[in-house]
């Protein structure tokens, strides 16, 4: 079987798997967060943190509660780093230096999980799972939840009422994300991943000395690395791990999880704002995005130049023989197009033009599918901008699921998408200007470049990935990218609350025969255009200098 066949192959399964749990799936989280009724463990959890999860909130509170939620995660995790030497279960392992317990706990809490350490030599077990394990569920389930309360904003009329942060917070943790984390567990440790707690060991004899590895409860935090969409590996080497990922199926079924509720969340959508179809439209407009992505990455890594190329089927270097090209450019997309920073092959190591393609995966804003939670609020964004250049072009007010979109809605929008590129662009000018960073580069010239654009790229936009030849555990690197990734995430947030918040204000209106309709393949289209216009205009500068050079050039 050619490898082209079998990467075709993966996919069409994969679209099936997908398929499968698109419907319960995104029923289900409809009904969780449309439900009145509370569990009782989640009332145990209400009453130990003092929390009304009846009360709704209009948007300020709803915003104060996830930011001061997040201020408090993210100095609970600093400290407990900080600490690491005199923690039970640390492996031996000192404690964590301020500029990387900053930057370790910025990355987990904003859903990024950038790491700039070697996870297998710093971390012990208690950091490990009562840290980054417990931040991989809450960061996720945070974004989740913002994203229900900008669906709220579309559904309601005449309030200001978004919900409940802490209801949302909570239902997400305990009846979504942990039981399908058990369940990815279970799959993962039958797969060959292991769970265990066990201490440092050698392994074998070598010229020279042994090999030291430890143990940890890997797959259980494999599983909501990847569900959540957090990237953040056990190990150094990530998803190519054999102790994280040990096969063929059990990689297909990682980039499974790392898709199922970003695409399921547009069923959600469409359920509570009362039109499946909208929801379908979202999803579209996602799933053409996606695989043409993957089919662009499949043409930059199979193409053949020189004798190198051609004996090995393709550009294999810094991909696992276990898995080859054509799953690793559906993993490596679906990473980059999420905010996972999860990696089966290293994307320093791709040709010019595939590093181009997950840079700009990011650079799209993640959105498709994108994040839990984030991806479906940043493409709602998205769609707010597109039915407003629509209403440009006509000469009639913009509406959108019977909200019109005025001049207050279009200010949040437009603040929105300017964030995050201003962060990227803002920093990656800061670090090619001053002497000392350039310094982390192991490459020079456009990829050198590349490991520093696509640094500050994953971190504003919470993805986490890296391009390897960049040494990023220095003060200015840790410092500045742990700011990144916290004004990456929360800064947007404030925008799409105030947004939900203006939206469910609003009085319905009625739809006429003027009316764009938004459920149609026209404006998934106009959709998809408008996405990638503004971030070409936005980015292509950049690219330009980096990957498209090493691209054109090679």
């Amino acid at each position: 079987m050619s490898p082209v066949l079998a990467g075709v192959l993966q996919m069409v399964a994969l679209i099936a798997a997908l398929a499968l749990a698109y419907r319960p799936l995104g029923d289900y989280m409809a009904k969780v967060y449309s439900s009145d009724k509370h569990l009782r463990v989640e009332k145990w959890i209400y009453k130990g943190i003092g929390a009304n999860p009846n009360t709704e909130m209009r948007w300020p509170a709803y915003l104060r509660g996830v930011l001061a939620f997040s201020a408090v995660s993210v100095l609970f995790l600093y400290l407990l780093q900080r600490f690491q030497g005199s923690l039970p279960g640390s492996l031996g392992f000192s404690s964590i230096d301020p500029d990387q317990a900053f930057n370790t706990a910025a990355s987990f809490v904003s859903n990024t999980n950038w790491q700039s350490y070697y996870g297998e030599q710093t971390m012990g077990h208690v950091v490990q799972t009562g840290g980054l394990a417990v931040q991989n569920f809450l960061s996720a389930s945070v974004g989740i939840a913002v994203a229900v309360a900008l669906v709220r904003g579309f559904a309601r009329s005449r309030t200001g009422e978004l919900g409940n942060f802490w209801s949302d917070l909570v239902r997400g943790t305990i009846r979504i994300l942990l039981p399908i984390s058990v369940i990815a567990a279970i799959v993962l440790v039958a797969c060959g991943a292991i769970q265990n707690f066990s201490g440092i060991h050698e392994v074998g004899q070598f010229t020279g000395g042994s090999q030291q590895w430890n143990g940890g409860a890997v797959a259980s935090q494999e599983a909501i690395k990847e569900l959540g969409t957090n990237g953040g590996g056990y190990f150094n080497a990530n998803s190519a791990h054999p102790f994280e990922n040990p096969n063929a199926f059990s990689n297909l079924f990682e980039i499974f999880l790392i898709l199922l509720i970003p695409f399921a969340l547009t069923r959600t959508f469409g359920r509570m704002v009362g039109s499946l179809r909208q929801g379908y439209a979202i999803l579209a407009t996602m799933a053409t995005i996606w695989v043409g992505f993957i089919c662009l990455m499949w043409w930059t890594e199979f193409a053949h130049h020189g004798p190198a190329f051609e004996a090995a089927g393709g550009a294999m270097e810094g991909k696992e023989t276990r898995f080859g090209i054509g799953v690793s450019s559906i993993f490596s997309i679906s990473t980059t197009l999420t905010s996972t920073g999860a990696v089966d092959s290293f994307h320093s190591s791709n040709t010019g033009l595939g590093g181009g393609l997950n840079l700009l995966g990011m650079q799209l804003g993640e959105i498709a599918p994108g994040g839990t939670g984030s991806g479906l609020y940043g493409m709602l964004i998205m769609a707010i901008i597109a039915v407003f250049i629509a209403g440009l072009m006509v000469g009639r007010t913009p509406e959108y699921l019977g909200k019109k979109i005025g001049t207050r809605e279009i200010k949040f929008a437009a603040c929105y998408i300017l964030i995050t590129p201003a962060l990227v662009l803002v920093f990656t000018a800061a670090a090619m200007a001053l002497p000392t960073p350039g310094n982390s580069m192991t490459n020079s010239g456009a990829h050198g470049f590349s490991e520093i654009l696509y640094a500050y790229t994953s971190a504003s936009n919470n993805n986490g990935s890296a391009f390897a030849g960049l040494n990023a555990d220095t003060q200015w690197f840790n410092s500045t990218l742990g700011l990144a990734m916290l004004l990456g995430r929360f800064l947007p947030m404030v925008f799409v609350l105030a947004l939900a918040g203006s939206l469910a204000e609003q009085k319905p209106v009625p739809a006429t025969a003027g009316t764009l309709r938004t459920e149609k393949p026209l404006f998934t289209g106009l959709l998809v255009g408008a996405i990638l216009i503004i971030t070409g205009l936005t980015y292509f500068p950049a690219l330009a200098l980096g990957p498209l050079a090493e691209g054109l050039a090679s």
